[in-house]
């Protein structure tokens, strides 16, 4: 299947008419210009089209640099690169990760409904014709038969005593999506129950959580599909050490279960296999908090918030499936990001959730699209000459208002379009701080939007000599979207919006959105550089590597 894929005859991107299109519109725009305030009166259907509702969220796209006319010819431009097929491709199992001949499943992880406390396949989803869905459903069975025995107390440490803290050991994926997730929904955690993470090989990360619990009390959840990746396996070695000056061997199977593949080198380390909860090499490591990766999330916000928060993954990948272009919301926010990318020279976004317990979501999202669609090389093996991937950062608000908003408002030179995503209701009504938040959350796109002219702030009585520097130009972008309140469900839903948003984007640039190369070698690097470094040698590289080498090893003599 991957060989058919790659050796399919296809026009390059910038050989589709609907590319030429969009250049050309660029160029009528770079001299005519557009004022996105403006669009309102110029277009009537303007809200209509380009707003959206799916459940309780309703997403805003029409503070955009974008016309209708635009818009239809980046629809056009999603049809002519297929799209939908290479979607659909996705959803059948095909081989579309061709550079690993792997399926791509993320959407199987979360394609169960929850009947009488168990997970059950909705339908059922082939790879190499035979039907995944079971083994998706046992393992969360699993899961949740795991997390009851934990939560409930009947899961007992060495010395009897029920369990009181959980530390995931892993690294990128298998940290940064349950880290985000549980975090996120934390007013959803058990009480008694602390969830600490580490992922860093800097020794303070596992020393600082280390201080924090008690080992006759503590499980460790080891995440490593082939359990001998550096960073997750010498934390967990070090783990392993601290428990030992306490206990036994034979403990370890009381305080240390893994998601892995890796039955073997498990058992080695001292885990019962049967707290060995595995996944699959058609999941993708950013794309794998809903499978058993996502053990510290069940375990901390239980069962059936999981349930939920899998159905919202489902609600938003069949609107993925079924919703035509105009209508998909995933696949318009990709192709108002891909007009900024590629036509207009923005080479940046800002993600802004407005709640505080999301404060995480950006750095997800990081690893989500510049991990993913962060390439130079085609499908068909040839290096691309226009923009890919690009680069995602934020903040929660309104704490990003007090630091980066100043550039996002009156930079000379940058314009950033940036994601508002807010909550109607609070989880933690105190006073008016809800009010005070959502205002902020108003306020800040209509502000980049319409801006303040130097007429309005003369007319206001401001001093001559401060117009020009409290004058704010306005016409800046912005996606607005909202939830009733956040729950695991319009987490799971949020999520998927914007891993389908990165997928639709890295299929019109035909790129391999699913794998990562770019991030080994400077870890096989970094091999050959620390066992010359336990040799105390500096070995041959280029003079500035040589000298801090020098250096280092001076220091650790």
């Amino acid at each position: 299947m991957a060989n058919k894929i790659v050796a399919r005859k296809e026009k390059r991107l910038i050989e589709l008419a609907e590319w030429n299109v969009l250049k050309q519109m660029q160029q009528l725009i770079n001299k005519k210009g557009i004022n996105i305030a403006d669009l309102y009166k110029i277009e009537p259907q303007r809200m209509q089209a380009m707003t959206h509702e799916l459940e309780n969220m309703y997403a805003d796209f029409s503070k955009n640099s974008v016309t209708l006319e635009i818009m239809e010819a980046l629809n056009n431009l999603a049809r002519a690169a297929e799209v939908e097929k290479w979607r659909d491709l996705m959803y059948s199992g095909a081989k579309i990760n061709f550079t690993e001949n792997r399926a791509v499943l993320h959407v199987a992880l979360r394609n169960v409904d929850y009947i009488n406390n168990k997970f059950v396949p909705k339908s059922s989803i082939l790879v190499d014709g035979k039907n995944v869905m079971p083994e998706v459903a046992a393992v969360l069975n699993h899961m949740a038969e795991f997390t009851d025995r934990v939560r409930s107390g009947q899961w007992l440490g060495a010395t009897g005593k029920p369990i009181k803290a959980i530390v995931n050991i892993g690294i990128g994926g298998s940290d940064l999506g349950p880290r985000m997730i549980t975090k996120t929904l934390k007013a959803y955690g058990k009480d008694g129950l602390a969830m600490h993470f580490v992922s860093n090989i800097d020794g303070t990360d596992i020393t600082e959580v280390l201080k924090q619990v008690d080992p006759e009390t503590t499980l460790f959840i080891i995440e490593s599909k082939t359990f001998t990746t550096e960073e997750t396996m010498t934390n967990a070695k070090t783990a392993k050490d601290w428990f030992l000056k306490r206990f036994n061997q034979e403990d370890i199977a009381r305080h240390f279960v893994a998601a892995s593949t890796a039955k073997e080198l498990v058992e080695k380390f001292g885990i019962d296999p049967q707290n060995m909860f595995p996944f699959w090499d058609w999941v993708g490591g950013r794309y794998s908090a809903p499978s058993a990766i996502g053990l510290p999330v069940m375990l901390s916000i239980g069962k059936d918030n999981y349930a939920d928060f899998l159905k919202g993954y489902n609600v938003m990948d069949e609107h993925f499936k079924t919703a035509p272009i105009e209508k998909n919301i995933p696949m318009q926010m990709a192709l108002i990001g891909l007009w900024y990318n590629n036509f207009m020279g923005f080479q940046s976004y800002a993600v802004l959730p407005y709640d505080q317990y999301s404060e995480l979501f950006p750095s997800y999202l990081q690893q989500l699209d510049m991990e993913s669609n962060g390439k130079y090389v085609n499908r068909f093996g040839e290096a691309v000459n226009y923009a890919t991937g690009p680069v995602l950062w934020g903040a929660a608000g309104t704490n990003g208002q007090h630091s980066f908003y100043q550039l996002l408002h009156q930079s000379a030179d940058k314009i950033i379009p940036a994601d508002f995503i807010g909550y109607l209701r609070s989880l933690n009504p105190v006073g008016d701080h809800h009010v005070k938040l959502m205002a902020n959350f108003l306020a800040q796109p209509e502000a980049l939007m319409n801006g303040l002219s130097s007429e309005e702030l003369v007319k206001s009585g401001c001093p001559a000599n401060l117009v020009p520097h409290r004058t704010f130009k306005g016409n800046r972008p912005s996606n607005t979207i909202v939830f009733d309140k956040l729950t695991p469900k319009t987490l799971g839903m949020q999520i998927a919006l914007y891993e389908h948003k990165v997928f639709t984007q890295g299929i019109i640039w035909q790129i391999n959105s699913l794998d990562q190369y770019g991030v080994e070698l400077g870890k096989k690097l970094a091999g050959k550089i620390r066992d010359q470094i336990k040799a105390g040698q500096a070995g041959e590289h280029d003079p500035s590597t040589t000298a801090l080498m020098n250096r280092l090893l001076g220091v650790n003599k």
